[in-house]
């Protein structure tokens, strides 16, 4: 009878109906991917398989399939919102069972953990001392709240050229309060252990020798042990101290810090004709800092930035890739967990093997096109209408078998 045929073509158009309304429904949900309902005819097979006159018993539903096609990128504000350019998954931690999302809307709870809205923890490789991740485990990314500790100046370079006709001071000895008692002077900001700011001022004295200067350190205000000898060749090249490096006895301060043993880079001296000019004045030292931001580059590294200037790597994103993305379960909240046929979990480094880069302050629309759903609405509309259209002729065929007489 056509009645059962007919009722299996509504069932399928009404499946394929729901599957649409599903996707419009989401057209606006970041990560999502769409849904397509794919349709197998059946037919009553006997032992001896199809007769040669067999007609079909209608349409069963086949499966209903997530299309992982790339949404639109949309560009945010926020360092947290994260998106995939290419194939992979975020990894999340969901009570400790792993899952998988391509929604980058990330925050962060009252523990200083990244989650999503569901409170799912993102996960990441962790550093390691060396500067690289531990790519054999996983752990939830977490930013610290506390101060970066401070790092105690030990290394400073001067970058000067001292002019070649300056001539000796009229005053001696050096005095830091009279200018004639020195021929120029530079200063910079350095840190003890405790990451207070002092004063190292240096001051440079042309010698009666030729070539020659004398540069004497001051932190605070206080002389660092003595004068040291800089002498240039007839080149304006140094050549004492012949491997271009000074260093200073250890000076102790009042903050309670330990004592600061500072060690002097002058190899870019130079003495040419001309001007005093200052080229180079660094030190590696650094304050306490407080954290300021956060930043994600396109391999995944997730670094918290402080006001201090310095960075801390936090860990790097674990992308996660499948054999058949198809067969990923749905669990909802744009949320997928592996199963049998999706194969396990292949884990990776934004932008190696076939994973795409992390765009940060983005996040993935919904990969539904509106245009191409309300075209199959209409389409689904028509095969549930016509297929009932069909239940209504196959009723009146029997309506007048009935009345034969």
């Amino acid at each position: 009878m056509p009645f059962n045929v007919a009722l299996s073509g509504i069932n399928a158009a009404s499946a394929d109906l729901n599957t649409t309304a599903h996707n419009i429904s989401n057209a606006n949900t970041t990560g999502f991917k769409e849904s397509r309902t794919e349709f197998a005819d059946v037919y009553a097979a006997g032992a001896m398989g199809l007769s040669a006159t067999e007609q079909g018993s209608g349409v069963r539903v086949a499966g209903v399939t997530q299309q992982f096609s790339q949404g639109t990128v949309n560009f945010t504000e926020n360092p947290l919102d994260l998106a995939i350019n290419g194939e992979g998954f975020f990894t999340v931690s969901d009570g400790g069972s792993m899952g998988y999302t391509r929604a980058g809307a990330f925050q962060v709870d009252r523990d200083g953990f990244v989650v999503n809205s569901a409170g799912q923890q993102l996960q990441v490789f962790p550093p390691v001392g060396t500067g690289g991740f531990a790519t054999g485990g996983l752990t939830s990314l977490q930013l610290s709240s506390t101060d970066n500790a401070p790092q105690a100046s030990g290394n400073l370079e001067l970058g000067v050229n001292l002019p070649a006709d300056a001539s000796v001071p009229a005053v001696t000895p050096l005095d830091p309060a009279d200018p004639d008692s020195y021929n120029h002077t530079t200063s910079m900001t350095v840190y003890d252990s405790l990451g207070a700011a002092h004063t190292a001022s240096f001051f440079y004295v042309k010698d009666a020798a030729a070539n020659t200067w004398n540069v004497q350190a001051y932190v605070d205000g206080t002389a660092v042990g003595a004068a040291q000898t800089l002498a240039y060749d007839s080149n304006g090249a140094l050549v004492t101290p012949a491997n271009g490096s000074l260093t200073l006895p250890a000076h102790p301060v009042t903050t309670g810090a330990a004592d600061l043993n500072l060690a002097l880079d002058v190899g870019d001296t130079t003495q040419y004709g001309g001007q005093f000019a200052v080229n180079n004045l660094t030190q590696d030292g650094y304050t306490t800092g407080r954290l300021s931001g956060l930043e994600v580059t396109s391999e995944g590294v997730v670094q918290a930035r402080f006001t201090n200037g310095q960075a801390t790597q936090l860990g790097q994103l674990a992308i996660a890739n499948f054999n058949n993305t198809q067969g990923l379960q749905a669990q909802g909240d744009n949320f997928w967990t592996e199963s049998f046929t999706s194969g396990e979990a292949r884990l990776g480094v934004a932008g190696s093997g076939d994973l795409g880069l992390v765009q940060s302050g983005a996040l993935e629309a919904s990969n539904v096109d509106l245009t191409a759903q309300l075209v199959n609405m209409i389409t689904a509309q028509r095969s549930f209408q016509a297929n009932a259209q069909m239940i209504s002729a196959a009723d009146t065929i029997t309506q007048t078998i009935i009345n034969i007489r």
